[in-house]
């Protein structure tokens, strides 16, 4: 009943902007085919059934309707990668630049470029996942210990590009030459932190936003191994493990110092999942196909699963 309503309400919301469904096809499918070579990776979804994902192969971004599975592309990419994607109630799309070393910010509707901030003051540079906060947005980089924030004022006014506010990362955290390093990064649980995932050693880092401080969330041994993106709910959280297509779901504590793994979960349409967004009672993940070799003809898909709570 509840998926039932939800549908009905999402296509009250969206009947005169979607594209129709043929009649003998399913509403919200359980699968959405992407552009062939597309590459996908970072995906974002608001209040209406609409995902956006980023291309690694060029920067272009994918409009799909949840509701009929049709989509199209949004905005033509620079030629460098789209990865982490964050959409705020404005209807501006946060765009994760990866080796381009910037941040794309991207009107949803029309796909204009609103801005563009070049973030990372090194070449060696991955900018790779992005998280909301009341004070503005915070980027990782994968290869560069440093977080970067577009801060955001009351009135939801863009910064400016010397506004760009570089954070070094020190504490518990120790970055491995040559491998992904911080990626997926969303709030604790109070608010008052930000929790990354390092994916060449599977840890969980709490980092104080002010200092850059990190200190390992303590898991009861366990890890998050190839740790990608991450999705929170309350105490909850869930981390894509993107070479062993699992999510992992933990239990955090109220500051995100400590969590325990309560299980994982997996389906057979998982292949190499990237990122994760939700809407109504799913969840939504890229394929991102990364033991594939990507061809201009190669398939990728996204996925939806059940949430587990």
């Amino acid at each position: 009943m509840r998926r039932i309503l939800g549908i009905g309400a999402a296509l009250i919301c969206v009947a005169m902007t979607v594209a129709p469904a043929s009649a003998d096809a399913p509403l919200f499918p359980d699968t959405l085919s992407l552009p062939a070579g597309f590459r996908p990776e970072g995906i974002a979804i608001g209040t209406l059934p609409i995902a956006y994902l980023g291309s690694m192969a060029d920067g272009s971004i994918y409009r799909a309707d949840l509701v009929t599975g049709h989509g199209h592309v949004l905005s033509p990419g620079p030629g460098t990668p789209a990865l982490g994607l964050r959409l705020d109630d404005r209807g501006r799309l946060f765009v994760a630049g990866g080796t381009g070393g910037d941040v794309r910010v991207i009107d949803s509707w029309t796909g204009a470029v609103l801005a563009n901030y070049a973030v990372a003051s090194s070449p060696d540079t991955f900018v790779n996942d992005v998280v909301f906060t009341p004070e503005g947005e915070w980027f990782t980089d994968s290869t560069a210990p440093v977080l970067y924030h577009l801060p955001i004022g009351p009135d939801g006014a863009l910064p400016t590009p010397d506004a760009v506010v570089r954070v070094p990362l020190s504490g518990d955290i120790a970055y491995v030459p040559g491998e992904f390093n911080a990626n997926g990064i969303v709030r604790t649980p109070d608010g008052a932190g930000l929790l990354v995932v390092q994916s060449v050693t599977g840890e969980l880092f709490r980092i104080d936003p002010a200092t850059g401080v990190a200190r390992r969330v303590d898991l009861g041994g366990e890890r998050l191994p190839d740790g990608d993106g991450m999705f929170a709910r309350g105490d909850t959280l869930l981390v894509v493990e993107n070479r062993s297509n699992t999510i992992a779901v933990l239990t955090l504590d109220h500051t995100g110092t400590t969590g325990t793994v309560e299980r994982r979960i997996t389906d057979p349409r998982f292949d190499i999942p990237a990122t994760i967004a939700s809407f109504g009672d799913r969840l939504y993940l890229p394929n991102a196909r990364f033991t594939t070799p990507p061809g201009p003809q190669t398939p990728y898909t996204a996925v939806a699963v059940d949430q587990p709570w």
